[in-house]
């Protein structure tokens, strides 16, 4: 039988236990930091954009008898509305991307947070997209019917909080985009990111 030792005090190979360390590499860690930090610059965008069409909207009215209001037309109020819940969807979505970048772990399980990001950002977007495309239409008629002769500046602020809220969508889709990433990295790879 062969001796487990060999040449004195050396082993052999076969007793040899070798520690895996896990290996990990900075250029993937500087990525994922930039991946992270881009995120959340698109989703300060989108909330810095549709927090000035909330507010456009919200003040689009004249304390005069009968001058148009935000509050008359249906689809300003679902400007309002969309405008408001992405705002404040932003603001949560800023929070866990400063946890991420600052803690290197998600706010929630890896999972429920790539695919709650990923769910939250396609819905978000396209109900801002559809109450920024109803508000055109009723931007437009108002146009249309010469009911901006009479109160131009309620004309002006809608279509400054409509393109104010098309803003928030581009920025929303394109953390969708990188959200859609992350996602399609996880289900690969099963990380976040894929190096």
């Amino acid at each position: 039988m062969p001796s487990p030792l060999r040449n004195g005090d050396l082993r052999s190979p076969a007793v040899v236990h070798h520690r895996q360390i896990p290996f990990q590499s900075t250029v993937s860690e500087q990525k994922l930091r930039r991946l992270n930090a881009l995120i959340l610059l698109l989703r300060f965008a989108a909330f810095c954009f549709s927090l000035a069409a909330a507010i456009f909207m919200a003040s689009n009215s004249s304390r005069s008898q009968g001058s148009p209001s935000w509050l008359h037309f249906p689809s300003f109020r679902f400007v309002l509305a969309a405008n408001s819940i992405v705002s404040i969807y932003c603001l949560f979505e800023m929070c866990a991307s400063v946890w991420e970048i600052l803690k290197g772990e998600t706010l929630l399980p890896e999972p429920v947070q790539l695919w709650f990001d990923f769910s939250h950002d396609q819905v978000f977007a396209y109900m801002l997209l559809a109450a920024e495309a109803t508000g055109t239409g009723v931007a437009r008629d108002l146009h249309g019917h010469g009911a901006c002769d009479a109160a131009g500046a309620f004309c002006v602020q809608a279509y400054i909080s409509v393109a104010l809220g098309f803003g928030g969508f581009a920025f929303l889709a394109l953390s969708a985009l990188l959200s859609g990433f992350r996602v399609a990295c996880f289900v690969i790879t099963g990380s976040r990111f894929h190096l």
